[in-house]
């Protein structure tokens, strides 16, 4: 199977975003609308992530959605990979927030 990819400005919207990056990161700078949960604990957590519709998994550049994104299809989820991540996220000018108090950038 093949993975499938798609550019930050083709996401629809309302779309279900997975951000599986790590905590300090999230902290940092994260769309205002996703669902947190680092890689590591993807298996363990992936109940929490909705099925029956698309689920848009985004990293830092797109290396650990990807893994993300494969093991997810694997085991039943319709998930796509965010190509180049939260850094084409942030150069496109979508919309961030910050969990710190400080202005949001990508970490």
């Amino acid at each position: 199977m093949t993975l499938r990819e798609i550019d930050v400005h083709s996401i629809p919207e309302h779309a279900h975003l997975l951000d599986v990056r790590e905590l300090d990161e999230w902290r940092a700078g994260h769309a205002p609308e996703a669902q947190h949960i680092p890689l590591m604990e993807l298996q363990a957590r992936v109940g929490e992530v909705p099925q029956g519709q698309p689920v848009y998994v985004i990293c830092r550049v797109g290396g650990r959605s990807a893994q993300a994104t494969a093991w997810l299809n694997h085991v039943g989820w319709d998930a796509v990979n965010v190509g180049g991540g939260m850094q084409s996220w942030a150069a496109a000018g979508k919309p961030m927030t910050s969990e710190s108090g400080h202005p949001p950038y990508v970490a």
